[in-house]
Order: C-alpha cells, then sequence, then structure tokens
C-alpha cells in the first residue's frame, strides 16, 4: 500500500496493523466474520500509538475467536433495547396482560435508573445501584426480584443476537424473596361464601371458583361448548383479559388525548397560566381517549402451557350448573335482541362479558354479606388448593386440576394442611409407641 509503513499481520492472517503516512495514525484491520451479503465483515481501529491499536486489535480477535463479536452498527441504549425487545420480539410470546407489566416495569425502574447507558458498556454495579434504588423507594423484593428476571432475559436475547458479548445480569446475584404465605378461607367460610351466594345472580360463580380453583380470567371467559353437563368434564381453553389501550393515530397531536399540561405560549390569549400539551410520542398512559384507540379493553385469549387444561367438576356443583344455564336461557329470551352471544357461562343480563373490576366488587360484598373477612378473589383460588391438599389430594393432582407450570408452586399449599400433618403425627406415634 503506497504511503503506508511498517505493515504487519497478527498471528492468524486476518488481521493487519499498519502506519499511514497519509494522516499520521496507525490503523488496524481485524477480519471478525461476514456480512448478510457475504462480504467480510472487517472491523477498523485507529490511534496515534501502535500499542494501543494492537491491543484492540487483539481484543476483537479474542472475542471473535470466542464467538462474542457484536454487530455492526450503531449500538442501542437500555431503554431502546427494552422498547424493541418488548415491542418487536417478546410480544408474539408474552400474554398481553404480562407484556403490560413488563413495560411497567421498565417504564417505572430500568429506563429512569439506567435508560441512557448504551447495553454494551454496562456493568454490574449499575444493576447493583437499581435494585438498591428500588428498595430504597419501598419497592418489594419481588418487584426487584422481577426487575431482574424481565432484564436479564432481555440481555440473554441481546448476546443471542451478538449485540453484546456477555449478559452482565449473569454476573449478579439476583435478590432472594421469603416465601410469601398463601392466604385462603377455612371451610366453614367457605360454605358460608356459598350460602351466601347461591341467592345471588350468577353466584355459582363462585362455587366453581372455590371447587375447581379456577383463576378469575379462566372463571369469566368460561363457555357452555366446553362443558360438558353429562360427565362433568370442564376444558379450560380460555379466559377473559382486560389489555391496556394504545395510540391509534399517527400523529399523536390530532388524536385529542390533551391531558398533559405545559406554558401557555406567547401568544395564547386562551388560558391565563397553562395550555393543554398533546401526548407525546410513545405515551401509553392517555391512549384510551384517543380517539382511533386500539388494542385496548376487554380480551378473550387462550390459556398458554399446562394454564390450558380439563378439570372435573364435583357431582353437587353439576346440578347447580344445570339450573344455572335455564336461569341463563330464561334471561336470553328476556333479552330478546339486546342479547351479545359469546357463549359465556358467567356474563351480564345481556350476554356480554363481566368485567374484572365489578367481578371484584361482587367478591367483596358477598363476603361482607356472609361476614367473612376481606380476601382476594385469587384467594379463593388458594382455597381450593388448600382444601384439596387437606382432603389428601396428591400434590401432583392438584398441580394438575390448578394448571401450575412447576410443582414447587403447588407445593406451597402443603404447609397449611394442618389436619393432614396432624394426622401424619398421629400414626407416627403409633408406629412407634403404639398408641
Amino acid at each position: 500500500m503506497s504511503g503506508n509503513r511498517k505493515a504487519t499481520r497478527t498471528g492468524n492472517g486476518e488481521s493487519s496493523v499498519f502506519f499511514s503516512d497519509s494522516d499520521q495514525l496507525w490503523h488496524g484491520f481485524v477480519t471478525v466474520g461476514r456480512k448478510a451479503d457475504g462480504s467480510a465483515d472487517r472491523r477498523h481501529t485507529r490511534s496515534r500509538s501502535e500499542k494501543a491499536v494492537r491491543k484492540r486489535a487483539q481484543v476483537l480477535e479474542r472475542e471473535r475467536d470466542a464467538g462474542g463479536v457484536r454487530k455492526a452498527g450503531k449500538v442501542p441504549t437500555v431503554e431502546q433495547w427494552m422498547t424493541t425487545y418488548l415491542d418487536t420480539i417478546a410480544v408474539q410470546r408474552l400474554s398481553p396482560k404480562s407484556h403490560q407489566d413488563y413495560w411497567s416495569l421498565v417504564r417505572n425502574w430500568i429506563a429512569p435508573q439506567i435508560g441512557k447507558h448504551r447495553i454494551d458498556r454496562l456493568r454490574p454495579e449499575h444493576l447493583d445501584n437499581l435494585y438498591a434504588a428500588m428498595m430504597d423507594r419501598g419497592a418489594a423484593a419481588s418487584s426487584v426480584l422481577k426487575v431482574h428476571r424481565v432484564f436479564s432475559r432481555a440481555l440473554k436475547i441481546a448476546r443471542r443476537r451478538e449485540i453484546v458479548s456477555r449478559n452482565v445480569a449473569e454476573l449478579v446475584d439476583p435478590p432472594s424473596v421469603d416465601q410469601e404465605e398463601q392466604d385462603s378461607l377455612t371451610v366453614t367460610e367457605a360454605r358460608s361464601v356459598l350460602a351466601v351466594a347461591e341467592h345471588r345472580r350468577n353466584g355459582v360463580r363462585w362455587s366453581v371458583g372455590l371447587a375447581c380453583g379456577l383463576r378469575q380470567g379462566e372463571a369469566l371467559g368460561l363457555r357452555w361448548s366446553f362443558v360438558d353437563l353429562d360427565t362433568g368434564d370442564v376444558k379450560v381453553y380460555w379466559q377473559l383479559q382486560r389489555t391496556t389501550w394504545k395510540h391509534g393515530c399517527g400523529d399523536l397531536h390530532a388524536c385529542g388525548a390533551r391531558l398533559h399540561r405545559a406554558p401557555c405560549p406567547a401568544d395564547c390569549t386562551r388560558h391565563r397560566k397553562v395550555c393543554p400539551k398533546p401526548c407525546p410520542p410513545g405515551c401509553r398512559r392517555h391512549a384510551s381517549r384517543c380517539r382511533r384507540r386500539t388494542g385496548g379493553g376487554l380480551r378473550f385469549r387462550k390459556p398458554k402451557g399446562r394454564s390450558r387444561r380439563v378439570i372435573t367438576l364435583p357431582a353437587p356443583l353439576i346440578a347447580v350448573l344445570r339450573q344455572h344455564k335455564i336461569t341463563q336461557d330464561a334471561e336470553r329470551e328476556q333479552a330478546g335482541t339486546l342479547w351479545n352471544e359469546h357463549d359465556l357461562v358467567f356474563c351480564q343480563p345481556t350476554g356480554r362479558p363481566i368485567d374484572p373490576r365489578r367481578d371484584w366488587d361482587e367478591w367483596m360484598t358477598v363476603l361482607d354479606e356472609a361476614g367473612v373477612r376481606r380476601v382476594r378473589v385469587h384467594d379463593g383460588r388458594h382455597t381450593a388448593g388448600t382444601l384439596l391438599i387437606e382432603q389428601g389430594v396428591h400434590v401432583r393432582a392438584v398441580q394438575e386440576i390448578l394448571g401450575h407450570a412447576d410443582v414447587r408452586t403447588t407445593q406451597r399449599y402443603t404447609h397449611v394442611a394442618d389436619a393432614v400433618t396432624r394426622d401424619a403425627a398421629q400414626r407416627m406415634g403409633g408406629a412407634l409407641w403404639g398408641q
């Protein structure tokens, strides 16, 4: 090469280091692989110091040999990569509810704390500081652990796609979370609830929830076509979920979601202090007021994994459901053209789905009328798991009934089964001391 001197190659014969007289700098070129079009992917580094160039070239060679060289192009920041990961990659496999939950973690914690860092320049101390800040602001240890898992998964995908050479989250110990006590109703409390619910519209919804351990969305999404009243078999194939609305307008200034406030311009004659300001790009808070909103409201979706299962109803519950169907058929006839057919077992008087929020309010009303302490709707599911264990049902069978992906989740119910453990202690006493 004309004008160059001291052209040398590194040990593998694919990299070169030379001095250029034209700019009086040392240059290094390292071939790290092939581009999408098949041409050589050569990385360039330069410096006034020959030692610095050779050192950088050797680092690239080691990363190439270890398969850890990032792809060419501008490296995204943490916030940019989390946006790409959640809205382009993970959205295909996540449920709408989980997708919203992950975005909430990004907006509230990850982006404000470490969002401006380049993803390839993250260090373990950055994550340590993030977790410490969360704990200082009163976040639960379970929330910190969830942030760690979501971010670790995002970095794992970034490494797999050669955007980063390492997953820095693997270098940080995740926070430990103590096992939470499962709150559930006793047999006496559960019977009191069923006695009150028996006289209310859709009261059998709580019988199904307590007897079968269905999640709220699974109970509200249950359809008659998947309920066999002859055999008592129920296919839990659908669930109802509320999803967050998204802006449907390309120009957010025209969507009408003007809830932010900002100082008035100098020529403003309509307001004294502040003018409405349109939602900025990426706003998710006020999309429900966008005139062309999309993707929100109540949605039916299929459960994934073990959550999609077949359960069997107790015999007394089958008779109650038969009567419930007769009552619902009468409501359908009375509603006439106002009826919205969704084939739902539990619905409004017009056939429309029941809003989970109203379902929650109904549960609280039933508990109050029954004189039972207030617990969450989901605690009815815990009640089913506890009662099954207390009746001597094997933990693996309980896992199948509740649709747990991991048996360790089911085993959390075993510590409350006092009747079972007391019986075991008595049996052991009889075996050793003849009592």
